[in-house]
């Protein structure tokens, strides 16, 4: 007899990206929600055995976003004010969504700004939906309570 009830993981398909001042949040897919701290080699003296590990640095992967192309350009627009030298950074977040639409995880980042963006592939004999790419770097990534 089961002792506890059930609990099923989230689903990876139900999200939101909200970016400071940008309405199109709608995307496909979103990849790069990570950090990393590299461990630094210390040799501890009297400890000639063993190298002790310290947390070194963390860095946060590039946040790449993709959706369809519709009409609206905001974030072609953030994109090319980067190209002409105006850094905009914006805070942001990336919402997961239980099956109903409620909020269940939120993860936020700071000082974000568009690195790279890609068109679509276009090809005659396909019926794909034409799909365009935001790259963001960022400066931090934290997961809210």
């Amino acid at each position: 007899m089961p002792t506890g009830e059930r609990v099923d993981p989230y689903m990876n398909f139900n999200f939101l990206v909200e970016i400071d001042g940008i309405n199109q949040g709608t995307f496909q897919e979103c990849t790069g929600l990570d950090s990393t701290t590299e461990p630094v080699d210390y040799r501890e003296g009297g400890e000639n055995t063993t190298v002790r590990k310290l947390p070194g640095k963390s860095t946060y992967s590039d946040i790449v976003l993709k959706r369809g192309i519709t009409d609206s350009d905001e974030l072609w627009q953030w994109r090319k004010k980067i190209v002409k030298g105006q850094v905009e950074r914006k805070n942001g977040s990336i919402v997961l969504l239980d099956l109903e639409g409620n909020e269940k995880l939120r993860w936020n980042f700071v000082n974000a700004w568009p690195t790279k963006w890609e068109g679509p592939s276009f090809d005659a004999k396909a019926n794909d939906v034409a799909i365009e790419a935001l790259t963001l770097a960022h400066e931090g990534v934290e997961k809210a309570d």
